[in-house]
């Protein structure tokens, strides 16, 4: 527990974070990668220079400072930082080096305002900080170390079959070279893949849904072609091997008996993909509708599946928005007020997948039509945010 005076200093250093902005972070990541460059293989560095990382960080400090005296208020995002940490297997003893490192930029840039007094009290916030994180992940690693299937640290996997399944997207059978069975995983859950692609200096991590439901026996990703990690993943052939850390993720089904819709743009279909295989295969016995914006047809993947499932299914519902207007059932961005009389507002549960301004656009949508917003769920990839 920390002292009524520890947490009145920390609280006090909002205004100061604020006022030092972003470049605060900046300054962090430049000054552990260049102590510790061996975090280049652990951290996205990707997100490093669009400067994705750096405004999370900054975030994700000053809400800590503002709500350190009531930390459930931060509950749920540190439980998707948990699960994030995880498929980047990061370990307790990671935590006192971005400490140190956090520490020394503060004193390093703030002289005068981080006094001993400041700099001791957030020593003390940050073992807080960095015990409850530990005491998480450790829980995480070692449930699914102990499940049936489960694993800790990376497995080898076999690219047993690859699908194209649009213009961008290919879907990638992964089953483990040991031949024996892979934990399951929740529908909505993705895995931390780790590669060396030929023109990169660092081993690189991503993160990639999983789109199918939990079978016990492999796991399938889908992957759009559109950075250094995806454009690695679709150059390699079936029977290649890559190291695969095990399903973490909390945007998840929740188990309850109500409609669902599910909502994605491009490649946002990919958890979707396995909670309604999962709805389908447990015969949910409520209304089902899925909805997907892409700029064309020839980006919409799994369509054939898509309409095999509406045709065998007479409460599942397939919607399409296509921007360049040519098929689908409407043109142009998604407007969820184009299908309000079917969709169920009061009751069902809302699932959101894709870019942010797309799941922002539509959250605001969904709010002004009445649908609670504890009804809504959502997954942001890359550093966290909220929409």
């Amino acid at each position: 527990m920390l002292s009524e005076k520890t947490i009145e200093i920390v609280k006090s250093t909002v205004p100061l974070l604020a006022e030092a902005g972003p470049q605060v972070t900046e300054y962090f990541y430049d000054r552990m990668f260049s102590y510790n460059p061996e975090l280049k293989n652990i951290f996205n560095m990707s997100h490093q220079q669009s400067g994705h990382q750096q405004f999370a960080l900054f975030n994700a400090l000053a809400a800590y400072a503002a709500n350190i005296d009531n930390l459930t208020v931060l509950k749920d995002a540190l439980a998707r930082i948990n699960h994030k940490h995880t498929s980047y297997h990061i370990l307790p003893e990671h935590y006192p080096i971005v400490g140190g490192h956090l520490i020394a930029t503060l004193k390093e840039l703030l002289p005068e305002q981080f006094t001993p007094e400041v700099e001791y009290a957030w020593r003390e916030a940050y073992a807080l900080l960095a015990d409850v994180c530990i005491t998480e992940e450790m829980a995480l690693y070692n449930k699914t170390k102990q499940a049936q299937g489960g694993w800790f640290g990376t497995r080898l996997f076999t690219i047993s079959h690859k699908q194209i399944e649009s213009e961008h997207i290919c879907s990638f059978t992964l089953t483990p070279c040991d031949g024996k069975a892979v934990v399951s995983h929740l529908p909505g859950q993705y895995l931390g893949i780790k590669v060396k692609p030929e023109n990169s200096d660092n081993t690189q991590i991503r993160q990639y849904s999983i789109s199918q439901q939990s079978n016990g026996e492999n796991y399938r990703i889908s992957v759009k072609q559109e950075g250094l990690v995806s454009y690695h993943l679709h150059s390699l052939r079936e029977g290649e091997v890559i190291e695969v850390y095990p399903p973490a993720g909390d945007f998840v089904l929740r188990e309850i008996d109500s409609p669902v819709v599910l909502i994605s743009a491009g490649v946002g279909q990919t958890p979707m993909m396995a909670m309604l295989e999962t709805l389908l295969s447990k015969q949910h016995n409520q209304p089902i509708h899925y909805l997907h914006a892409c700029d064309s047809e020839a980006q919409f993947a799994f369509h054939e599946y898509l309409s095999k499932q509406q045709q065998a299914h007479p409460a599942f519902n397939c919607v399409t928005w296509f921007k360049d207007g040519k098929g689908g059932d409407f043109a142009g961005l998604m407007d969820v007020n184009h299908i309000t009389d079917n969709l169920p507002i009061s009751e069902g549960d809302f699932y959101l997948c894709g870019p942010i301004a797309f799941m922002a656009m539509i959250k605001e949508q969904l709010l002004s039509l009445g649908v609670a917003s504890e009804r809504i769920h959502y997954e942001v990839f890359g550093p966290h945010q909220t929409l």
